[in-house]
């Protein structure tokens, strides 16, 4: 049976970047969490650590230590996923990108906006965000996601591209 809200979720996930002033509860955020932690994960090996940063001051830290993430400036939470890759030293990237998708969605699903800031592979990102958050030099943080309730709405959409499609072989 076809579970349509599920894919009607998937297709209205977008990129918000303006939020509200009104605060995300500490119920919302669990879920957020709980969403993240039933991602798949290679041999279940669950090499995920998250940071939840709700205080001003350190998301207007964030703000000025990443080019891209100047919506923290009004964003009331962001989650940062990280990796203990001493964990799953292979697959801990599709570990954690697959935990922030589902904090992506469940965001949607909760009327809640939110986008992915990259961080991971870029030393420097992962410097700034180390530095501002006291992130120990062996554990690896792969994005931040800023989250709030959205001051701006967006269509939901697919970009399905056929010409991107093989079947059998390339």
């Amino acid at each position: 049976m076809v579970n349509q809200s599920a894919l009607d979720n998937i297709f209205a996930r977008r990129s918000i970047r303006r939020y509200t002033d009104q605060p995300v509860s500490e119920a919302e955020i669990k879920t957020l969490l709980e969403a993240a932690m039933a991602a798949p994960s290679a041999s279940d090996r669950r090499p995920w650590h998250f940071i939840v940063v709700r205080q001003r001051a350190t998301l207007d830290a964030l703000a000025q230590s990443h080019p891209y993430a100047k919506m923290l400036f009004e964003a009331p939470l962001c989650i940062v996923p990280c990796a203990d890759p001493a964990i799953s030293e292979a697959w801990w990237v599709q570990d954690c990108s697959a935990a922030t998708e589902n904090i992506l969605l469940a965001a949607t699903a909760l009327g809640l906006g939110s986008v992915w800031i990259g961080v991971y592979p870029r030393a420097e990102r992962m410097n700034a965000v180390r530095e501002v958050l006291g992130i120990p030099e062996s554990i690896v943080p792969l994005c931040l996601i800023p989250i709030g309730h959205p001051a701006e709405r967006k269509q939901p959409r697919t970009r399905y591209d056929a010409s991107r499609i093989h079947r059998e072989q390339w």
